[in-house]
């Protein structure tokens, strides 16, 4: 085939070419399993919960970027209504885990989660290893936060000047820029300074109650609450976590399309030039109207797909490279993902090719002569 004879005919070009293109694809692959593990790590908790609705306070709609406090008080009147099996309290705050030797101890911050371990609900989504909590004197923490900070089950961390065994790491509790910590519902009131205090409520429905009758039962009850079902409670806080990593990684990734696009175009166009002679006596032989435009879409496609190959092949070793020096970065690639940087790629080597299209347009035939 002529056209991969032009690529052979410069081959460290086309290695070095294809290799720019692989790194652009581990890039995009990269982005789109971040996302993914962003997405599992921050909505696990809320997934994974029991719960038929979720009482906040009136004016939060989730539990990762907004702040809710109740009390006892409303614990009690939602227990009273209608149709209600049970009300959980949990308790979340933003806290500092010391870390380090006596006297050069450095404060890493992490999700407390306090829940009722006598009720079950609230807890870590699932285990890794260890065990649940049992005591106000245990913890468990996210095994990310754990692997990046070398805390191990059976340590001892401070936490507020009180020592605090870890007996469990969690999985799906990864929020990227901040991980959870579950310790007991007193003790993080103990942390919190307030001993009726709550961020929410986890609410069970005894079997054969309609979630909207009692939705609007607590809000009778309670003027200064929001209800939510599980469906709405889980969408408002996938809204949020999109909110505020996607427009970054969609910047991200419109950049190494962009890089991708002009270097292809680059490469096609500086092969267009070099064999320019050659296609203009092509021309005057008569090659069909499409033949010469298509070597360069044949080129871009070669190249491209290489890359591909190269970059698809590579990700999944750089990915796990990455997780063992920065255990923070979770990635979960699929083979949907896949599919769309493959998509992605088609694209751009079609776009790449319009500009040495253009270029072959400037050849003439009488070119031969000269």
């Amino acid at each position: 085939m002529y056209a991969l004879k032009i690529l052979t005919a410069q081959p460290q070009r086309a290695v070095l070419t294809c290799l720019g293109i692989a790194l652009c694809v581990v890039l995009m692959l990269f982005l789109l399993a971040v996302y993914r593990g962003v997405s599992v790590g921050s909505l696990e908790y809320v997934r994974s919960s029991d719960a038929d609705l979720w009482v906040l306070q009136r004016h939060a709609a989730n539990i990762l970027r907004s702040t809710s406090l109740l009390s006892e008080r409303h614990g009690e009147v939602i227990r009273n209504v209608k149709g209600v099996e049970s009300a959980s309290p949990v308790l979340f705050l933003l806290g500092g885990v010391e870390r380090g030797k006596p006297g050069a101890q450095k404060l890493v911050t992490t999700y407390f989660t306090g829940f009722d371990t006598a009720a079950g609900r609230g807890g870590p989504p699932a285990l890794a290893s260890g065990r649940n909590l049992e005591s106000d004197s245990e913890i468990v923490l996210d095994r990310s936060f754990a692997a990046k900070y070398g805390f191990k089950l059976g340590d001892k961390l401070s936490v507020k000047g009180e020592a605090l065994l870890v007996v469990g790491l969690s999985s799906g509790t990864n929020m990227f820029v901040i991980q959870y910590a579950f310790i007991t519902l007193n003790r993080a009131r103990r942390l919190y300074g307030m001993k009726d205090v709550v961020s929410a409520y986890q609410v069970r429905l005894k079997p054969g109650a309609e979630p909207a009758a009692v939705r609007t039962s607590i809000r009778r009850a309670l003027r200064d609450v929001a209800v939510y079902d599980r469906d709405t409670f889980l969408s408002n806080n996938g809204q949020e976590m999109r909110s505020g990593i996607l427009p970054l990684l969609y910047t991200v990734a419109i950049i190494g399309a962009a890089v991708l696009t002009a270097i292809l175009s680059l490469i096609l166009s500086v092969n267009v030039l070099e064999r320019r002679k050659e296609l203009a006596v092509m021309k005057a032989l008569g090659a069909p109207a499409g033949f010469i435009p298509g070597l360069v879409i044949v080129q871009a496609f070669c190249l491209a797909g290489a890359g591909t190959v190269l970059g698809t092949g590579a990700f999944f070793p750089l990915s796990r490279l990455v997780e063992r020096f920065s255990p923070e970065i979770t990635t979960r690639a699929a083979p949907v993902h896949v599919a769309i940087v493959i998509a992605g790629a088609v694209a751009v080597s079609l776009l790449s090719s319009l500009l040495p299209i253009q270029r072959l347009r400037r050849i003439y035939p009488l070119e031969v002569f000269r």
